[in-house]
This record gives structure tokens, C-alpha cells and sequence, in this order.
């Protein structure tokens, strides 16, 4: 099968989206497969099967390329399909390149599947200037590009806002574009299918490509002696409140920290790290996935401080993979960590954080309980687990659009 996997992401960074997109393309080759990856670019990759799309020259409102403009996209999307003979589409965001590759997708009756990876209402929020403005654009243009049909419901904490509306007014119209739905969690995708969602969906975990569970290797089981050990890794930027697991470092003697990822929020989480107590904690930027990898070796808890964010954290799966016990801020991760492999905070803020590692780090036979539940558990976190699937999400798609599925 010739697969196109498009996203508005930048791949080179750090990110889960990013990585799921690896670890799909990876396993698919691995099956025989041929796959091309289609994201914004700051430059041309060396990599044929990654295939830069046009940016905007100077908007890059998360830091990175941004997708633009919407007819070149759309352009560069049907010419590379067609020349490539694609013969499934499968969509990992929600904007300009997203919009492309369906608009592409149609013009030449190619099948879509759709991943929803998170809420765009939160990441908007949180990442775009003036959001309450900007958002009014954004939703005009998507709608422009791919009509809203959707009223989403009100009366829930999550569309409580105008903002939110519109965004989850533009997820599920997309969604119900698609023909095809894969959400990596059971809550995320009882949220779309309560604001409207009626495309076909399934509930898919994201996994690991062998290359990461092959640099992850043999984990060992974890054993804490003195400090406490905990590492941060993620975007460094407003909605995933990093601020949060700074407090708690430092509300928290005996406890030392290491931060990963780079983000909007970098700066600002720089300034606030500078003052816990004792250098206790030490913020590394943007690294690659290699030494993340190798940081999860040494240390004794992950820590998630997303709170009404994440869908399914890749980083989280990586942290599974490697024995690493987790502690999360949001109740909904509770499913993307093996049963006894994780605990969750009392509260989400940075006072039930500090909690929550404070009785681990004066309890450490706790931290070594759940990293045996995560040793047991590993097999879970593999994208070979999920690959089958992931083809019948496609092969699905392929009846719909072939009108055996009544769609």
C-alpha cells in the first residue's frame, strides 16, 4: 500500500505528534509498505520519503515552520499524490496541512483517515496571540477550506468558552470529513463522539517503533537511593504547564529534576528553575530523542503535569518502554499507563505534585513496585502491538470511499 502521512508539525522537533509519525512510517516500511511523510520543512530533507511542504516566511506562531498558504499546500499535496500513485491519506493535524491533504484527498477520491491527536481549543489557548481573535481567523479560514456542520454541545467544562466552541466546532467537522477516525484514547474519543462525531471511529493506542525500543534496551528495574530522582519532558509551553513541576521541585527538598524540550514557555521556565534551592534541578532544552532516552535510564519517576491537554503522551509510552514509573496531574493519562506503573496526584497543582513525590521519595520500595508493573507491562508500549490496526483503520477507509460502506 502507498500511504501519505501529513501533518502540520515539524518533525525534527521533539514532540508526540512527531513521534508518532516516526513510529508509523517505521513500522509500515517495516511491513512492506511505501510511505511518505509530508510536514512544513526549514529546509529540504535529505530523506526522500519526507517531502517539505510551503511555509509562511515569517508567521511561526509555536516557533517553528507554519504551514502556508492554503492553495500552494493543496497544490503541492495533488501533484506529490499523484505522482507517487497514494492510495490512502492518513492526517495528523488539524490546519493548513491537514486542510491540504483532505481538499487534495477529494479532488482525486482518495479514502482519509484522521487521527485526532489532542484538543486544538486548549493548544490555541495557549500558543496563538490574541487567541480570542486569531481563533475567529483560523476557524474562518478552516471553514472556508473544509465547511462546519457541527454545533458543538454546551454545558460541559471543556466547551465553557467561545474559544472552545469554535475549536471543537472545527475538530469534529473534520473529523466527520474523514473517513476514518483513530483517537489514541477511550476518553478523548467519548468527548468527540458527544460533540457530534458520527464518521467511523476506533480507539487505537500510539506505539513505539522497534528503533526506539531497541535504543531503550534491556530497562532495569527501578531502585531509588537518596534523592529522588525525576525527569520533565515535553514542549515547554503554556499547556503543558511546566510551571507546575518548577513549584514542586522546589517545594520538594530531596528531590533533583531534569527538564527536556523547548517550547514558547522556555525562557520564562528558565528564569523560574534558576531559583530552586540547591541547583536542584537543571533545564536541558531541546535535545534528541536519544538522550531522552538515555535521561529515563537514570532517573526513578516521569513526571506529566498536562492537566485537560493530552490525549495519549508519546513520551509517556517511552517512559512505560523503560520501566520508568509515572506520575501524572490528569486523571484521563491513567489509561495510558499499565495498571500499578504510575500514580496520579492528589490535585493538579504543584502542592499534590510535591505530595505525590515527596511519599515516593520517603517510600522507595513504592517506586520499585511500579516500575515491576512497567517491566511486566513493556510489550504494550510497541507499535508492532498496534500496526494491525492501524491497516485496518485503512483498509476500513478504503471500502468507505469505495461505497461499500455506505458513506
Amino acid at each position: 500500500m502507498r500511504i501519505a502521512l501529513v501533518t502540520d508539525y515539524y518533525l525534527p522537533t521533539l514532540g508526540g505528534v512527531q513521534t508518532v509519525v516516526k513510529a508509523h512510517r517505521e513500522a509500515l516500511t517495516a511491513a512492506g509498505h511505501e510511505v511518505t511523510v509530508f510536514c512544513p520543512l526549514a529546509e529540504p530533507s535529505p530523506d526522500p520519503g519526507i517531502v517539505g511542504l510551503p511555509i509562511a516566511s515569517f508567521f511561526r506562531p509555536d516557533g517553528y515552520p507554519f504551514t502556508w498558504p492554503p492553495q500552494a499546500v493543496e497544490d503541492a499535496l495533488r501533484t506529490a499524490f499523484v505522482q507517487r500513485g497514494v492510495e490512502v491519506v492518513h492526517v495528523h493535524s488539524e490546519l493548513f496541512a491537514a486542510l491540504g491533504a483532505f481538499n487534495a484527498a477529494r479532488a482525486l477520491r482518495l479514502p482519509v483517515v484522521q487521527t485526532m491527536h489532542g484538543r486544538v481549543d486548549v493548544y490555541t489557548r495557549s500558543v496563538l496571540p490574541l487567541p480570542a481573535l486569531t481563533t475567529v481567523l483560523l476557524a474562518g479560514l478552516h471553514h472556508r477550506r473544509l465547511p462546519h456542520a457541527t454545533n458543538p454541545l454546551g454545558g460541559t467544562p471543556y466547551t465553557g468558552t467561545a474559544l472552545a466552541r469554535r475549536m471543537w466546532r472545527l475538530m469534529v467537522s473534520q473529523a466527520n470529513h474523514a473517513d476514518h477516525v483513530i483517537v489514541p484514547s477511550r476518553h478523548f474519543a467519548d468527548k468527540l463522539l458527544a460533540q457530534g462525531v458520527t464518521t467511523p471511529l476506533t480507539v487505537l493506542s500510539n506505539g513505539l517503533e522497534d528503533s526506539v525500543l531497541d535504543a531503550i534496551g534491556a530497562p532495569a528495574l527501578r531502585a531509588p537511593r537518596g534523592d529522588l530522582r525525576v525527569m520533565w519532558c515535553g514542549r515547554v509551553s503554556p499547556e503543558k504547564r511546566p510551571e507546575v513541576f518548577v513549584a514542586a521541585v522546589a517545594a520538594t527538598p530531596g528531590v533533583s529534576a531534569q527538564m527536556y524540550g523547548d517550547g514558547l514557555a522556555l525562557e520564562r521556565t528558565r528564569r523560574h528553575a534558576g531559583t530552586v534551592p540547591g541547583g536542584r534541578l537543571a533545564l536541558h532544552g531541546a535535545v534528541p530523542q536519544e538522550r531522552v532516552l538515555a535521561a529515563m535510564r537514570d532517573a526513578d519517576v516521569f513526571v506529566s503535569t498536562s492537566f485537560d491537554f493530552d490525549n495519549q503522551p508519546m513520551v509517556m509510552l517511552e517512559a512505560v518502554a523503560s520501566g520508568l514509573p509515572v506520575v501524572f496531574c490528569d486523571p484521563d493519562l491513567a489509561e495510558a499507563v499499565p495498571v500499578g506503573g504510575g500514580v496520579c496526584t492528589p490535585t493538579p497543582d504543584a502542592a499534590g505534585l510535591a505530595a505525590t513525590l515527596a511519599s515516593l521519595r520517603d517510600d522507595p520500595t513504592r517506586v520499585a513496585a511500579m516500575s515491576a508493573a512497567l517491566l511486566g507491562a513493556r510489550d504494550a508500549a510497541a507499535q508492532g502491538t498496534h500496526l494491525a490496526g492501524l491497516l485496518a483503520a485503512y483498509d476500513a477507509a478504503i471500502a468507505v470511499r469505495a461505497g461499500v460502506g455506505g458513506r
